[in-house]
């Protein structure tokens, strides 16, 4: 008889805009670790030909779909930065069809444990999929300066969505472990790194 194969236990990787947690779950990705990205999730769910783009665009008018029937997202988060309601009814659409994608994608993991990233963990509720939470939190002033560099946006609405995303402290008071990352690419790799070797010895995500 085979022993059935463990299945793998998942970690929960957060971090505000701008704290490197894209630049952690790559590292990961690099150390053969299976990674599910919860913003690709929301992306595939409202592809043309998916339920969600048709239901998407009956509520808010065509306004919200480019000319090729693709969804405008730029249209739709002027939306419903705008209008609370409009964002919670979005997201009372999105939520559970995300955590559907998510699941289905996380269930194809073959390595020892895999990881969900996701900016919006905490607040969607989507820790409830994961055993354990890696925050990767970044002091404030550095979160906006690297998104200044990375994205061409400007600090107001940096501010916005730093206020759209759970406290640093909420996330925080969340975590099983936290990677601080003031420092340099070098030095986030060796903290993914310690990590990941001590992940390997554990078992459902607990020591």
């Amino acid at each position: 008889m085979n022993t059935p194969v463990e299945k793998p236990w998942i970690l929960g990787l957060t971090g505000g805009i701008g704290s490197g947690k894209s630049a952690a779950a790559q590292h990961f990705i690099d150390l053969g670790i299976h990674v599910v990205d919860a913003d690709h999730a929301a992306r595939w769910v409202v592809e043309p030909g998916r339920p969600a783009l048709a239901t998407i665009a009956e509520h808010f008018g065509p306004g919200v779909l480019q000319a090729d029937g693709t969804l405008d997202r730029a249209a739709l988060r002027k939306l419903i930065f705008e209008v609370p309601e409009q964002r919670r009814w979005l997201e009372a659409l999105l939520h559970p069809l995300i955590a559907e994608e998510i699941a289905h994608h996380l269930a194809l993991a073959q390595s020892p444990y895999a990881i969900l990233v996701s900016p919006l963990l905490i607040e969607s509720g989507q820790y409830t999929m994961t055993q354990r939470i890696l925050v990767i939190d970044a002091p404030q002033q550095l979160q906006i300066e690297r998104t200044l560099q990375r994205d061409q946006t400007s600090e107001q609405q940096v501010q916005a969505i730093l206020k759209a995303q759970s406290s640093r402290e909420d996330r925080v008071s969340r975590a099983d472990d936290v990677v601080v990352n003031d420092r340099d690419l070098a030095w986030l790799h060796s903290e993914v790194e310690r990590l990941h070797h001590f992940y390997l010895t554990l078992t459902g995500g607990r020591s």
